[in-house]
């Protein structure tokens, strides 16, 4: 039997092909069912960043099939968390949600040596979020 997912979270970036979808790898590979995990941007790219790509299958999660998306009111109003990687302004706040800017240098046109580090810090923050849904969500 299906359980019903803790909460549902959303990663926000610009082009919907890195940061956003390493934090959305990361979430889905560590939180499993647990976790309701969605990735938009506010101006999509036409593929995810082959770096991105590489430097997540270092940690066997395989990212190479996402898509970037555009970002929706309704991708919005359908979670509980929204993370914003770069494009705060862009994204529509609505009340009751938890909203979280993720300061993160960009991949985009990076080589995966300086992907690396980036894609470490998401899984840190990843990490950390998975923390703070399991502490809320304990009676």
């Amino acid at each position: 039997m299906a359980s019903t997912p803790l909460a549902s979270v959303l990663f926000v970036c610009v082009h919907n092909a890195g940061r956003s979808q390493m934090a959305a790898g990361f979430l889905s590979h560590l939180a499993g069912d647990r976790i309701e995990v969605r990735s938009a941007g506010s101006v999509p790219g036409d593929q995810v960043n082959p770096a991105a790509v590489e430097a997540m299958k270092e940690f066997g999660v395989d990212i190479s099939s996402a898509k970037p998306k555009v970002l929706t009111t309704e991708a919005v109003q359908a979670s509980d968390y929204v993370i914003t990687m770069g494009c705060g302004d862009a994204c529509p706040v609505f009340p009751g949600k938890h909203y979280l800017d993720w300061a993160l240098e960009d991949p985009a046109g990076k080589g995966i040596e300086s992907v690396r580090p980036i894609r470490d810090q998401i899984r840190t923050r990843i990490e950390g979020l998975i923390a703070d849904i399991d502490s809320q969500n304990q009676a």
